[in-house]
Formats: structure tokens, C-alpha cells, sequence
């Protein structure tokens, strides 16, 4: 079941973050804040969290909203499955609940940014398996031979 944010689910979704050995300290404090801010902000439409549940645990979450100055652009912010359940297709469950809450909010483009970095390399091999593409590349942008990744995927483009 794919369900949205509860105020409840917000020590587990940190405990999934933190237990990821793929994200900094700084990473987890960046997703944390837009966890928050979706929590302690009701009505905000900026970021949109849901959660998976298997067998009534929290098991990942995605996070996604419309980028600003835009007319139907989509930023895929957060896409999180808990280590241990890699591997099983929750992961592409959660980016098929993401793409449909873009389809249904009239998206054209969702981007994913990610980060060139080794630790990254089963992240972005998820977004080409799933169709998304390499659209930009910042060399140097985290930091020195971190480049910045943009993944997207189209959904329609009116001629």
C-alpha cells in the first residue's frame, strides 16, 4: 500500500534514511527538513510525501512537486527504500506511484538529480532501467569530481 505522509511515520522514514549507506549526514538532514516541513505545514503544496507500507511498517517513501516557474515541470526529490529491501521492486513501485501523481497533476517532465559519485552508480543504472534519461550533467558541482546528474522523463509534449 502506497499512502500519504502521517506525522507518525516520521521517526521510521528517518531511521530508513539514516540506515542507508548512501547518504551523508547532510543528506539526511535535507530530506528531513522537507519531511517536516510537509508535516508541521498542512496545505503546502511543495513537497508531496507517500509512504510504502509492508505488512503495516513503513518501508520507503518518494517525494515529489511541481518545480517552481514552471508550467508542468516535476521534481522527483527523495526516492527511498529501506536498505534491506532492496532489490525487490519497491523501488519501482514507488517511481510508478511518483510518474502517476505527476500524470495526474497534467506533468509533461519529472527530473531526478543525482550525484556522479561511485556510492551513486545503482541510483542512476534505477533511472535509465526505468526510462528516464540523462538530460544535464554540471561537472564539479557538489564538489570536485561530483558532478550533478539530471535524470527525466517525458510524458507529453503538445506540437
Amino acid at each position: 500500500m502506497i499512502r500519504t505522509l502521517k506525522p507518525s511515520d516520521r521517526d521510521r522514514l528517518k531511521q530508513i534514511l539514516e540506515s542507508s549507506e548512501q547518504f551523508s549526514g547532510e543528506e539526511v538532514s535535507v530530506a528531513m527538513e522537507l519531511i517536516d516541513i510537509t508535516i508541521n505545514i498542512p496545505g503546502q503544496q511543495d513537497y508531496n510525501i507517500y509512504v510504502k507500507e509492508l505488512e503495516g511498517q513503513v518501508i520507503g517513501y518518494h517525494c515529489t512537486g511541481r518545480r517552481p516557474m514552471t508550467d508542468a515541470v516535476f521534481d522527483l526529490y527523495w526516492i527511498v527504500v529501506d536498505a534491506s529491501l532492496k532489490g525487490k521492486g519497491f523501488g519501482k513501485e514507488l517511481l510508478n506511484h511518483a510518474e502517476k501523481f505527476v500524470k495526474d497533476h497534467s506533468g509533461r517532465l519529472i527530473l531526478a538529480e543525482t550525484s556522479s559519485k561511485e556510492n551513486y552508480g545503482k541510483t542512476r543504472a534505477f533511472y535509465e532501467k526505468n526510462e528516464y534519461s540523462l538530460l544535464a550533467e554540471i561537472k564539479h558541482f557538489y564538489a570536485k569530481d561530483d558532478s550533478l546528474l539530471v535524470f527525466g522523463k517525458y510524458f507529453m509534449l503538445n506540437s
